[in-house]
């Protein structure tokens, strides 16, 4: 059953035209951007089978294409369409941090690198570079792989830091397990680069670790001084 085949104003996307897109659930928005079901399940269904079946919808939205249209009902047009409606949200994350921005929502920051870096299957390094203001001037992905005190080199965070001319800089990456507590090795980093940072005076605001669901703060811990 599609959307268009439900009662006058009983379908999600009359509801959403009518109440705006709170009083819906995650079910019935991705029926939405679904738009049709299949024999024997209306769009809602679906999408409700959709996301209990992957654990819910960052889960569904991050999965393969194989993984998803191995799902009843689920071909290259559905994946299609929810790989363009999770670009969508990328996208919006990434214009609200954009170059310019400044940097005063902690939940911005957090939303935003939450975005970037939760649902990759391997460690990434990235730095966020402020100038005096705090406002953005980019965000740049330095290192890739096992992330460690002997893959990030300082150096190469101060050569860069000098190059986009920043005068702050919040560090980050993310943990693949899930799990975002820091580790003795993501301390010992931290401390490295505020040293380096500090020779040239820069301020290292924060190291944020991302996690499955959570993003750590050291700042927030108090382990930046």
């Amino acid at each position: 059953m599609g959307i268009k085949d439900w009662p006058d104003g009983e379908g999600p996307r009359e509801k959403l035209l009518k109440l705006g897109v709170g009083p819906l659930s995650d079910a019935e928005l991705l029926a939405v951007v679904l738009r049709n079901g299949v024999q024997g399940l209306s769009a809602v269904e679906l999408a409700r089978n959709l996301i209990g079946q992957f654990g819910g919808l960052r889960e569904l939205l991050t999965a393969s294409e194989i993984e998803v249209c191995r799902m009843p009902g689920m071909g290259p047009v559905k994946f299609a369409q929810l790989q363009a409606a999770a670009e969508l949200s990328k996208r919006i994350s990434q214009q609200n941090l954009k170059r310019g921005k400044i940097l005063s929502d902690p939940d911005l920051t957090r939303d935003y690198l939450m975005r970037q870096l939760a649902d990759r299957a391997y460690e990434v390094f990235a730095i966020l570079l402020l100038d005096s203001q705090h406002r953005v001037i980019q965000f740049v992905e330095l290192f890739r792989g096992t992330i460690d005190s002997a893959s990030v080199y300082p150096r190469d965070v101060v050569c860069l830091v000098l190059e986009k001319k920043a005068a702050a800089v919040i560090v980050c990456h993310n943990h693949p397990s899930g799990v975002a507590e820091p580790s003795l090795a993501d301390r010992r980093i931290t401390e490295r680069l505020k040293f380096a940072l500090e020779t040239i005076d820069v301020s290292l605001l924060d190291h944020m670790v991302v996690g499955d669901r959570e993003i750590v703060s050291f700042a927030e811990r108090g382990w930046i001084d």
